[in-house]
This record gives structure tokens, C-alpha cells and sequence, in this order.
């Protein structure tokens, strides 16, 4: 499992959380822990042979989330994506921060 803090303008935007089965990265070739603060999105779309199954969408349960940003109500997406026998799940919430600036911006109206 990896969690990470995608931010923007020094502030948490969203957090993801990458899961997939020790086995399947070990023979797979894929070293989660080597990718430091390189972007896991970035490995899975610029390696082509990984597949990006449908999008879900829906409120991230509050105790899924870490103490920081535990909040009812908050919106996430995941979709799976695949290469061969290896499959990450990944995760994304949109934290508060994120809606405050597209708000702020006039993204959101």
C-alpha cells in the first residue's frame, strides 16, 4: 500500500491510496517503495501496457481516511489499473483545500 498527498499551492488537494498484492509487484517488476516522490500516474500512464478499468465514484468513508483529514462527506474516485497479472487499485480523495480554491478561482459556481 502507498498513500501520498497530491498538493497544490503548499496545500493537501487530495489524498490517494495505491494498493495492490505484494506478490503480483514482486513479479511484476514494479518497486512501489522505489518510486520516492516520483508519481505513481505518471508510471501508469506512460507504460502503455497498463489497462485503466472504469472510474467509481463516491463518498470515501471518513474512517478509511488518515486523522488529519477524517471527514464525512468527502468525494473520491478509484479505478483499477492492469499489466499482465499485476493490478493496482488506486484511490483518490478530494480534500477541502481543493474545493476552496476552485471556488476561490471560479471553478466551481
Amino acid at each position: 500500500m502507498r498513500e501520498v498527498y497530491l498538493r497544490g499551492h503548499g496545500q493537501p488537494w487530495v489524498f490517494a491510496r495505491s494498493v495492490a498484492a505484494r506478490s503480483a509487484l514482486e513479479s511484476g517488476g514494479l518497486d512501489m517503495e522505489a518510486l520516492g516522490s516520483r508519481s505513481l500516474g505518471e508510471l501508469l500512464f506512460c507504460d502503455q501496457a497498463f489497462t485503466r478499468r472504469a472510474i467509481e465514484v463516491c463518498h470515501y468513508p471518513q474512517a478509511w481516511l488518515p486523522a488529519l483529514n477524517a471527514s464525512e462527506a468527502l468525494w473520491g474516485r478509484r479505478s483499477r489499473f492492469d499489466r499482465d497479472a499485476l493490478s493496482i487499485l488506486v484511490a483518490e480523495v478530494f480534500l477541502p483545500s481543493l474545493w476552496q480554491v476552485a471556488e476561490i478561482s471560479g471553478e466551481i459556481r
